[in-house]
């Protein structure tokens, strides 16, 4: 069937300024086939799978065709579930947006009567509920249905297959025979003919089929997801694969922007294609991608209609398409040239029942997969590197080191901890030749200082091997207290942290910077670290206990009231003794629920301390700003009169929580 724009279907500006808004570009088959007939005044039986764009297919002609001037209701729809009925009066209300005298109401089960009595005392044009609740609206007489101009009933198979036929029969006998009925369905069983025939006038049938086409050279997986991680579980895939040519699929031109600006952010190298761009920029975002200037595209569909490169490895379904046609077009555009192909998809909610339709007619399974866990993660990246060192032994064209080996080796230094120590090196580092399997994110090693930075493979040759006088250049380092050992990533980012379907991921950007402090200050790992005994440094600090003590609770007897628990105080920035003026006794890390996506930055969160408390900043230790939260250190012994002062205390335009991490 050949594409229409929206703009062909006549409709208002309002409403083509939303679709605009959405960021859709042009109908789906069923929206181009229903929406002319639709605003004809006709009734229509529409026959499309789920996920096809039914809902924007009677949307859209419900709401123009209504009067806006009219405080009744006009448009009804009936939807199986109430998770449904929240989905359809969502779209409605973007469809709506620009119509500002238009309200639509969803009722459904399980919500308060009170408010579903307010809403419609409002006078609604629209109502979109479930059988049970608008019938019992009905009886109660709160719902009046005298002005109902279009009935729709959405996903009618389902609701006949759960006994909803005698609630529906009731509803549609208490609406004017002179309204429009529209009925959408995956399957046109025997009971729906029968509702057809009863309850429509010479209604047209509209029914759309997805061809059956297969791509056997693309192993295909499906990822079921919540909607609020894809972009977390995208970053692990990406990484799990090490995709360096790839495609990841939008519906939308709004979704395309902004998962391109998370991936750029990332580390990742991309760049987006929607119809929404200028032809010449789309000419050179693709002469980017045909020569290999990028790792990842993200597009819609009509954009990528124009992508012939024959060498993408992995394709990536970040929404799911309309139809299974189109799925069949994205995936197609890997596996080219005998090649074999990946096609990943991320499916959430009702999608799942795409996944059912796309294998009918591909004739193909589609294998669920789970997200990886960060082992994985690390176990296909080293998996990656030692692919890499044995396609280097096999071409035989790489630099020898064999004095170097030779003198570590004459050092006393084991070759298997010597191999360890250089596989360590290549996985850690980097800045070292032949990481192309490290995570490409900007934070690569959150907590790791970085000026400490060991010398790139392969760089220059030292011109002796290590001997003993080398330590006599750290005078220094013994009279700093031994640094806690660095800790791993799955240590950093601890995994409760999101739900168990998808692990908690490493964050874009680590946004590490500190507060004005004397230079020497070394690094605080972001994990927790082992036990300190720094209290006894403390004593002379510490303040008097805000309670007696009892003899039911000895072990308690040398820790004050307010004081923090040891667990909880990490080592001294500096321990040169109290009668030293750079004295900082142990710190305490604190958790502050506001962090980037809030716009604060390190001057805001001392001004906040300091404006609510009165202390000095010298108190504050290092600050560790991440996407939704802050961790900052602060001096114990005023720990919980911190966080006491932080709750509920305001900072860029919310109430903050505070406590103890």
């Amino acid at each position: 069937m050949t594409a229409r724009l929206f703009s062909e279907l006549g409709l208002s500006p309002e409403t083509l300024k939303a679709i605009a808004r959405l960021g859709f570009e042009q109908a789906s088959p069923i929206q181009a086939e229903a929406i002319p007939v639709l605003m004809g005044g006709s009734d229509v039986v529409g026959q499309s799978q789920t996920g096809s764009g039914k809902t924007a297919a009677f949307a859209i002609p419900a709401l123009e065709r209504l009067d806006p001037n009219v405080r009744g209701v006009q448009v009804l729809i009936l939807c199986p579930t109430r998770e449904l009925a929240i989905q359809v009066s969502e779209e409605v209300h973007k469809l709506a947006f620009f119509k500002q005298s238009i309200r639509a109401l969803p009722i459904y089960g399980g919500q308060s009567y009170e408010r579903q009595f307010a809403g419609l005392r409002a006078g609604p044009q629209v109502v979109i509920g479930t059988p049970g609740r608008l019938m019992d609206h009905l009886n109660r007489g709160t719902l009046r249905l005298d002005e109902v101009r279009m009935v729709i009933l959405d996903e009618a198979d389902e609701m006949l297959n759960m006994g909803f036929r005698e609630d529906i029969e009731f509803i549609l006998k208490r609406v004017p025979t002179t309204r429009q009925t529209v009925l959408f369905s995956a399957t046109v069983p025997r009971p729906i003919e029968e509702m057809i025939r009863l309850y429509t006038r010479d209604p047209r049938r509209i029914r759309i089929e997805a061809k059956a086409l297969t791509v056997p050279t693309v192993e295909q997986v499906y990822f079921e997801i919540d909607r609020r991680w894809k972009t977390e579980a995208l970053f692990r895939l990406i990484e799990l694969h090490d995709v360096k040519l790839g495609i990841v699929f939008c519906n939308t031109q709004r979704m395309v922007d902004d998962l391109t600006e998370h991936l750029n952010a990332a580390g990742y190298s991309t760049d987006a294609i929607h119809g929404g761009m200028a032809q010449a920029a789309r000419d050179r975002v693709m002469g980017r991608f045909r020569k290999g200037g990028l790792e990842l595209l993200v597009a819609t569909d009509v954009a990528a209609r124009g992508i012939d490169v024959d060498n993408i490895e992995v394709v990536i379904n970040y929404d799911m398409p309309y139809d299974a046609e189109d799925y069949v077009h994205r995936i197609g555009r890997t596996g080219r040239a005998g090649r074999s192909g990946l096609a990943l998809s991320f499916v959430s909610g009702r999608e799942f029942f795409a996944i059912q339709n796309i294998e009918r007619y591909t004739r193909q399974r589609i294998r669920r997969g789970q997200v990886p866990s960060h082992g994985e993660i690390e176990e296909a990246r080293l998996n990656q590197q030692i692919q890499k060192v044995r396609d280097v032994l096999a071409a035989g064209n790489y630099r020898h080191y064999d004095h170097l080996i030779e003198s570590l080796l004459e050092e006393g230094i084991e070759s298997l901890e010597l191999l360890n120590a250089l596989f360590h090196q290549l996985t850690r580092n980097p800045d070292a030749e032949g990481t192309g399997g490290q995570d490409r994110r900007k934070s690569t090693s959150p907590g790791e200082p970085p000026t400490k930075v060991r010398p790139a493979a392969g760089g220059p040759t030292p011109t002796a091997p290590k001997t003993k006088p080398a330590p006599a250049a750290k005078p220094a380092r013994p009279e700093r207290p031994e640094r806690p050992a660095k800790p791993t990533l799955a240590a950093i980012r601890p995994t409760n942290l999101i739900p168990s379907s998808v692990p908690s991921v490493q964050p874009r950007e680590e946004k590490v910077v500190r507060a004005p402090q004397p230079p020497e200050t070394p690094e605080i790992p972001t994990a927790p670290t082992p036990r300190v005994d720094v209290v006894p440094q403390a004593t002379e600090a510490s303040e008097p206990p805000m309670a007696p003590k009892t003899a039911a609770a000895p072990e308690n007897e040398s820790t004050p009231v307010e004081e923090v628990s040891e667990e909880h105080a990490v080592q001294p920035r500096k321990a040169k003794g109290p009668d030293d003026p750079d004295f900082v006794g142990p710190q305490t890390r604190l958790w502050i629920s506001a962090g980037e996506e809030n716009g604060i930055d390190i001057p805001d969160i001392v001004a906040l301390i300091q404006g609510e408390t009165g202390l000095p900043a010298e108190i504050i230790g290092r600050v560790d700003i991440r996407e939704r939260h802050t961790f900052v250190e602060v001096a114990t012994e005023h720990a919980a009169g911190i966080v006491a002062k932080l709750k509920r205390a305001p900072l860029a335009g919310i109430r903050l929580k505070a406590k103890v991490a």
